[in-house]
């Protein structure tokens, strides 16, 4: 009994003693917005903001919250590719043709007071300071009411967040003057962004299951109702789990709320959702090209804004500030793409995707079983890049059934198990930057506690343990490099998914946890190809607005990441590769070529990434849910894609032999030129590594003992040799 009075008094201490803090700190904050307002600071700004609001509301008609969409993309020759345009009147529902359970939906997880506050809802943000205090400064609610939302949508430009946060609260203030609640509501479902290029609920239920608003059930109307909160993080295409854990989330809301009863909410939460796309019969599309360019437009926007990428955080919580900003003017950006009639000029050249979609679709179509969705289970994805600019010109992301409107671009979208191909870009260069080379002599051999071959081959040089991949001598080399020096190599060149897990010696054989991306492998064999500058893969050249004025031009965004040496001296490695190694599959016959194979355990996927001096591409090959196909390889399926695209994007183009990196031989500087055969000559001495000073961390040392702890597990398993 004393111990049970005891932890009351704690309660009731603590509770004391927040709600003390509580009052401190709003006091600060009233204190701090009178001064501000009344004698300085921002008393202009703010003033101004609120003088904006009422003459933008006040000046307003319903015609003004009905959505219009008009966007055009141009290839690299000006040519047209796209262009996406929806009649207002097609794509607007008004409130008594929408179904309550999109309202109830919302009202539970957005904006619970909705019809109760006067578009600034003080006791959310009173919840949202509380549970700030209460998580240590966790941001883990927000206070924005569904008409903030509306007013952010509809009114608000890419300006400073703390401006736009500041106008949105005072046009929300003025939006509940003039309109009644259900049409805030109605113009809300008509704005909000569902992801793809989808506003409003008209767009999002034709675009992700081709059925009228009074056909959704209760669960897909909770799907949908997930999407806008965090567009990027909740998109159904490319985060279908993320949907499904939220749509999850609002049914309980709702439940909870007392707008539905358990049985149906149990019904609805075991109802499995299938995606049924429908396309546009008013629109010009090219799916994959233009997924990416839209994604890249929006990106461009953003930088312009000063908006800083990152994809790596010291903190759970600076994550979560970054990923909420990020989704703010990401959302922003993109629905200007839509709405402000913009020209868009890419480097996409539409013979050259034409090509590559065309050698993707030939190879692959043996593979005829599809999922429940009809989507193909086997795929493939590619990038080509124009080596001169370091842009995009060609992207694939899956193979081409003309389902939808939208659909899952692989290209850029999913990360997969790199096999071998990730062995010149995190060990075999960073190794030559410590003051190795081609000649440097390993010994393939078994090793305790790393990768087991069929074959060793004993003392070989690197040229030839990289020809006829050796995941041995990779192993060892990754030793010496470390894996915390090889992974920041990849993070240097912005590698989105290495996690602390990848941070042991499996990632030298391309064991990750979730893997790459074509595109980040493309931009990355390209920077070897660039004497080591990396340059930001994009499509954009321009964007144009309504009055033809230029608000965005491409400006080369590069760093060095290897040395030019230690670069022309892997393309020369390479080189080796197809001409005596796993690569001869792909070899364009009379133009220099270099490359590398790739496959994962049980033959879940297949890589190939290479280059000429004119083009870098990379190409995957694999299930979306990974499983043992037959016979794929790296040296097969996408050796075969590679080959049959290079030949025709060479075509014309007079051969170009790849540029030779310097040799120290008898103390002079000359320039070294590949053999045909790795067999060492009386000018090629082999040589013994060079180990670097610095000590290998502990850390390291001890995932060689225990190499399964650092095998990824996502996409696929640790990987085989090529």
């Amino acid at each position: 009994m004393a111990e049970e009075k005891k932890q009351k008094k704690k309660k009731k201490h603590r509770l004391f003693w927040f709600v003390v803090k509580l009052q401190i700190l709003l006091m600060i904050v009233v204190v701090a917005g009178v001064f501000y307002y009344n004698y300085g600071g921002y008393a202009k700004e703010v003033q101004q903001y609120r003088k904006e609001a009422i003459e933008l509301v006040r000046s307003s008609t319903e015609n003004t919250f009905v959505p219009s969409r008009s966007s055009t993309i141009y290839d690299a020759k000006g040519n047209l590719i796209s262009h996406l345009k929806s009649e207002k009147e097609a794509v607007y529902v008004e409130f008594k043709d929408i179904p309550q359970a999109f309202v109830d939906a919302m009202v539970s997880i957005e904006d619970k007071r909705f019809y109760g506050h006067d578009g600034i809802d003080i006791i959310a943000i009173f919840r949202s300071v509380k549970a700030i205090l209460e998580s240590g400064g966790e941001l883990t609610q927000g206070g924005s009411t569904i008409t903030m939302q509306l007013a952010r949508t509809v009114y608000l430009d890419n300006g400073k967040r703390f401006e736009r946060k500041m106008r949105e609260m005072f046009i929300a203030a003025e939006l509940e003057k003039m309109y009644s609640k259900n049409k805030i509501m109605e113009f809300y479902l008509n704005n909000i962004y569902f992801a793809n290029g989808y506003y409003g609920i008209q767009a999002a239920c034709t675009g992700y299951f081709s059925c009228e608003l009074e056909d959704l059930s209760l669960s897909q109307i909770a799907f949908l109702c997930a999407i806008p909160n965090r567009p990027t993080y909740y998109d159904p295409i490319v985060n279908l789990e993320n949907t499904i854990a939220r749509r999850d989330r609002i049914l309980k809301n709702m439940f909870e709320d007392g707008k539905i009863d358990e049985a149906t909410y149990r019904a609805a939460v075991e109802e499995v959702i299938f995606l049924n796309p429908a396309p546009s019969q008013e629109s010009v599309w090219n799916n994959y090209v233009d997924t990416y360019v839209y994604y890249c437009a929006t990106r461009a926007l953003m930088e312009m804004q000063g908006f800083e990428f990152k994809q790596y955080f010291a903190t759970e919580t600076e994550r979560e500030e970054y990923y909420e900003e990020y989704d703010e003017l990401y959302g922003i950006c993109q629905k200007q793409i839509y709405a402000e009639g913009y020209r868009i000029y890419t480097t996409i050249d539409l013979e050259k995707q034409g090509a590559l979609q065309q050698a993707v679709d030939e190879h692959l179509a043996a593979f005829t079983d599809k999922n429940e969705a009809g989507v193909y289970e086997m795929q493939g994805a590619a990038v080509s890049i124009d080596n001169e600019t370091g842009c995009v010109v060609a992207i694939v992301g899956g193979r081409d059934q003309n389902l939808g409107f939208y659909t899952l671009n692989r290209a850029y979208q999913s990360y997969r198990q790199p096999g071998s191909t990730i062995k010149p870009l995190n060990v075999y260069t960073p190794f030559f930057e410590l003051g190795n080379s081609p000649d440097t002599l390993m010994v393939d051999q078994e090793i305790e506690g790393g990768p087991v071959a069929e074959k060793y081959y004993g003392e070989v040089t690197i040229r030839k343990a990289v020809e006829q991949s050796m995941n041995s001598v990779a192993w060892q080399v990754y030793d010496v490099v470390t894996p915390d020096k090889g992974l920041n190599f990849l993070k240097q060149m912005y590698f989105a998914a290495i996690k602390d897990s990848d941070y042991g010696m499996a990632s030298s054989i391309g064991g990750f946890t979730r893997g790459v991306s074509p595109l980040e492998m493309a931009a990355a064999y390209a920077t070897l190809e660039n004497d080591g500058v990396y340059r930001t893969p994009t499509c954009i050249k321009k964007i144009v607005d309504i009055d033809g004025n230029v608000i965005y031009e491409y400006t080369t965004q590069s760093k060095e990441i290897y040395g030019e040496t230690e670069a022309r001296m892997m393309t020369s490695v390479l080189q080796s590769v197809m001409e005596n190694g796993t690569g001869d599959e792909a070899k364009v016959w009379g133009v220099p070529c270099a490359g590398k194979t790739g496959t994962t355990n049980n033959n879940k996927d297949g890589w190939f990434v290479g280059y000429t001096r004119y083009y870098t591409t990379s190409v995957w090959v694999g299930c979306d849910m990974p499983r043992e196909v037959e016979d794929l390889k790296g040296s097969t399926y996408p050796s075969w894609i590679w080959k049959q695209y290079m030949e025709y994007a060479s075509e014309g183009l007079k051969p170009l032999n790849f540029l030779p990196y310097a040799k120290l031989s008898d103390g002079f500087i000359e320039e070294y030129y590949p053999p045909e055969t790795e067999e060492p000559t009386e000018t090629q001495t082999p040589e013994t590594p060079v180990v670097p000073e610095v000590p290998v961390d502990p850390a390291d040392s001890e995932s060689l003992a225990n190499p399964e702890d650092s095998v990824g597990h996502g996409n696929s398993e640790v990987v085989e040799g090529n």
